[in-house]
């Protein structure tokens, strides 16, 4: 089975057979999938979809380019989404540098302030870091950095600064990307990175692998970025299978076998 670490099932893009595709992903290999939050009506539609489909678990959290919403009062939205019981990580937060609003003070507060309420908790984190590399990686460290498990999603740095977060103990998110002609960085950055630090991810519907390049992702994808991989690593289709699956459920704090017993995980509640 497969695992998609980081999904946004709660988007526009999947209204019109949100629940058709949901319901096929166990029959067509799709054990589990994170869906990651990006606001606060996101934090809401993720916890709706997690309760519904038993394979589907979520992450709470306010996405850089949304955190000018927060507030000290609603910002307790996200802390009381925490104790959910499909809730697994603190996500999507940190910095995006690629546009100009949120100011970027603004976007650092709230990094800084969600950072911590992963430390409360004790949750693991999944980090977003567009165009602000070294904010990112002084922000981390500044709060902790390997008192976190954390993946750093959609990785698009080169080598070394993977390797400033592998040294920490942080897994990396690859997709789509790794299949694209011009994603050569990443290649290099898989190509080096152990295998048991990688998580698979679409970031659907966004980032679709080749031949789907352009087109709504979905995790029903993700067997173009494992083939991808396991070409890179000199390894089986069936080991980046194995190997993600359990880089997971440990990053997530899930069961590894607990999926495979439940022959109700594709049905709808």
């Amino acid at each position: 089975m497969i695992f998609d670490t980081h999904a946004h099932y709660d988007d526009i893009a999947f209204d019109k057979d949100r629940d058709a595709l949901l319901g096929s992903l166990w029959e067509r290999g799709i054990g589990r999938a994170v869906n990651i939050a990006c606001n606060l009506l996101s934090i809401h539609r993720t916890i709706e979809l997690a309760e519904q489909y038993p394979l589907l678990y979520g992450a709470a959290g306010i996405h850089p380019t949304d955190t000018k919403e927060l507030d000290e009062e609603n910002f307790e939205e996200v802390r009381k989404a925490l104790a959910h019981p499909k809730i697994v990580a603190v996500g999507e937060i940190g910095l995006d540098y690629h546009w100009d609003e949120p100011a970027r003070p603004i976007q650092k507060k709230w990094f800084e302030r969600q950072l911590f309420l992963a430390k409360e908790t004790g949750m693991p984190v999944v980090l977003h870091s567009r165009e602000a590399a070294q904010d990112t990686l002084e922000m981390v460290k500044s709060a902790g950095g390997g008192d976190f498990s954390a993946v750093m999603h959609c990785f698009s740095y080169g080598v070394e600064l993977a390797r400033e977060y592998l040294n920490m103990g942080y897994y990396l998110g690859v997709g789509g990307v790794i299949t694209f002609a011009n994603g050569r960085r990443l290649k290099e950055v898989v190509s080096y990175m152990p295998l048991e630090q990688l998580l698979l991810e679409t970031d659907c519907p966004y980032l679709a692998p080749v031949p789907f390049r352009g087109k709504r992702n979905s995790s029903l994808h993700l067997p173009h970025v494992i083939k991808a991989i396991a070409e890179l690593k000199g390894v089986s289709e069936e080991e980046v299978k194995r190997t993600t699956w359990e880089n997971a459920c440990r990053f997530y704090r899930l069961s590894p076998e607990e999926a495979f017993c439940d022959r109700n995980a594709g049905e709808k509640r």
